[in-house]
């Protein structure tokens, strides 16, 4: 398929409001450890502990880009006793780094 015939075929946005709420979120998880903190919780909601034995960064480190990722959305939270877990807070998130992978990761 060329260029063009893609190019008609493509859905741009088109609201001052949800090219922001695009933005945001996009921001949000722009650094690669907050990617990588999306990937661990795809699946399954889990503690900063946890998160950080997964991923190997230290507690406050983790805990600062949870806030970011927690502030614009992206992650939600609840208290269990005297842990805090966190889960991804929209769907379209996880179809957005799916579409990531797909577009990033495929072997040409």
């Amino acid at each position: 398929m060329k260029i063009s015939e893609q190019k008609k075929n493509v859905k741009l946005i088109d609201k001052d409001e949800d090219i922001l709420r695009a933005s945001m979120s996009i921001k949000a998880i722009a650094h690669p450890l907050r990617l990588k903190i999306l990937c661990v919780l795809a699946e399954k909601e889990l503690s900063v502990w946890s998160i950080v034995d997964c991923i190997g960064s230290s507690q406050s480190n983790i805990s600062q880009h949870l806030g970011i990722l927690k502030n614009q959305g992206v992650l939600v939270s609840r208290k269990d006793a005297n842990k805090v877990l966190y889960r991804i807070g929209d769907s379209r998130t996880l179809k957005l780094v799916s579409l990531m992978r797909d577009v990033f990761c495929a072997s040409t």
